[in-house]
């Protein structure tokens, strides 16, 4: 009788399915995304999906890779999304188009595809056009103007000032907040980096807040305001570009953390997630070299 030969253990989940758990996760944050900010946040995650599947299928082409199992996987479908959801919700089309391209061809396939890109294509998109377009980036209305729904008393007359954080926010990053939940429940992802991440930015706003609260915003106003929830469950998470140790892992979050509150309150960017992504995706090889397991049956 013949052995097969390994590996002996297969997982029932495959990339498709994956991407597939990650758009699932991410529909109820943004149906409220839609009902505080208007149907641009959906024309935009159109649009972005499209442009994401036209460009990956160019570059296949040119490449010599096969269509279908590519572009069906979601990779690309799911990084159109994310950067979508970094856009204003009436950014015009023009940066939709050069944010995704960008994304799937010079930070993805130029790489080598899904496994070999060493930066979250979504984070590059979204920070060659804040860098290049900080104007248009920045053009966020309140939610009343742009959905024309009312938004009820909150804890200060400021139109972009909700309960918790900015106004919507609470309850877009609430249910951002339940999908990322949900994806470790699948074990799509482990609660080591969304742990982390925001735990460190909170432990430092918190820090920050005692010193001095008419000076630094509250820990509660980091985790709900701005991408600090979507960061923390769907793009720091990446399994591509993120540490994969389970100690590295710890410190890939926390540095994620530590970074964003720098440059939220001391930096010229309004929202750090994106850049400490990226400096984080830089040290992973590093992190994981140094937090690698000791090998069964080696000393050292």
């Amino acid at each position: 009788m013949s052995t097969p030969s390994s590996p002996y253990v297969h997982t029932a989940g495959s990339v498709t399915t994956v991407m597939l758990r990650v758009i699932y996760a991410l529909l109820p944050g943004i149906a409220a995304y839609v009902w505080f900010f208007g149907w641009g946040v959906a024309v935009n995650i159109v649009f972005a999906v499209v442009v994401a599947l036209v460009c990956e299928a160019g570059m296949l082409a040119l490449r010599g890779r096969p269509l279908k199992p590519f572009l069906l996987d979601g990779s690309a479908a799911v990084t159109a999304v994310l950067l979508a959801l970094a856009l204003p919700s009436l950014a015009p089309w023009w940066m939709t188009l050069i944010g995704t391209a960008f994304a799937i061809i010079i930070a993805k396939q130029l790489y080598g595809g899904l496994g070999f890109n060493p930066f979250n294509p979504a984070m590059i998109g979204y920070v060659v056009l804040l860098i290049s377009f900080p104007r248009e980036m920045t053009l966020w209305l309140a939610p009343e103007m742009v959905s024309g729904h009312s938004m009820g008393e909150t804890m200060s007359t400021n139109p972009i000032f909700g309960h918790l954080g900015g106004k919507g926010w609470e309850w877009i990053n609430g249910l951002f907040l339940l999908g990322g939940l949900w994806l470790i429940y699948k074990k799509v992802i482990s609660w080591h980096i969304p742990v982390t991440v925001l735990g460190s930015l909170a432990l430092m706003a918190a820090v920050y807040f005692l010193i001095d609260r008419d000076l630094y915003a509250s820990p509660l106003f980091h985790l709900f305001s701005g991408a600090a929830i979507l960061g923390a469950f769907f793009i720091a998470t990446d399994p591509v570009t993120a540490s994969t140790t389970p100690r590295g892992r710890l410190y890939y979050g926390a540095g994620i953390g530590v970074f964003t509150y720098i440059i939220r309150t001391w930096g010229g960017y309004p929202d750090g997630i994106a850049f400490a992504v990226l400096l984080m995706n830089m040290a992973a090889p590093m992190i994981d070299y140094y937090t690698r397991p000791r090998v069964f049956g080696h000393k050292d």
